[in-house]
């Protein structure tokens, strides 16, 4: 097996190693779900401050230009966001929840009336994603602002979950794939050398005659 063969067999390995931390970070967050609401607004106040911290950076080494001012004021409201988040992470779960629940109730609605309106070929699924969107808009709202203490979690929890269970079979998969390609080559150049080497007690191949033609003297 040559030397980037195994390098992408470890390559795809840390992807899967990399998968089972997600999940198990995943399950853990279903169980704890207030717990990982928490970590999770955190994380994003954390984000945001860094992001405008970077803005700000660009936009002072890009003054002078017509979007300075513009960065400047993107910067700072990520900074002031990234502040207010990590000092006060339930308020920002109670309205990130409450914005979540709007976007539910208003994507049920408009896939419910799109598919009564234009019943093209997806229509039952896509009533189906309707009727669920809008009834989980619904639940949020009826137990807000409790439910901010596990509905982001949750949402949270599950990303990670389905992104770890992703990475694990793309890594499993191209493990996978690069063992039978290496294989595959391995005993194509088996066959190479086989096909190549002479076999023991093989004749001689055949050399030409040397001529016996007597030169014509010149008379």
């Amino acid at each position: 097996m040559s030397e980037s063969t195994q390098e992408m067999r470890r390559g795809f390995g840390r992807l899967t190693v990399l998968g089972v931390i997600l999940v198990v970070a995943g399950l853990v967050g279903l169980v704890y779900t207030a717990a990982a609401t928490l970590t999770s607004m955190l994380l994003f106040g954390w984000l945001l401050l860094i992001g405008g911290a970077v803005g700000l950076l660009h936009a002072v080494q890009a003054r002078g230009t017509n979007f300075f001012w513009l960065g400047v004021v993107v910067a700072a409201l990520n900074i002031a966001a990234g502040v207010v988040i990590i000092t006060k992470p339930e308020a920002a779960a109670e309205a990130l929840t409450m914005f979540a629940a709007l976007l539910f109730l208003t994507g049920g609605v408009f896939r419910l009336v799109g598919s009564a309106v234009v019943r093209g070929p997806q229509f039952g699924w896509t009533l189906i994603q309707g009727a669920f969107d809008l009834l989980l808009g619904i639940l949020v709202l009826a137990s807000w602002p409790s439910s901010s203490k596990y509905v982001i979690g949750t949402f949270f929890a599950l990303a990670l979950l389905f992104d770890g269970l992703g990475l694990i079979a793309t890594g499993y998969g191209g493990r996978r794939v690069v063992g039978m390609v290496s294989d595959a080559m391995d005993a194509e150049a088996r066959e190479s050398a086989k096909s190549g080497t002479k076999e023991p007690g093989a004749p001689a191949p055949d050399t030409p005659a040397p001529s016996t033609t007597k030169p014509v003297q010149p008379e």
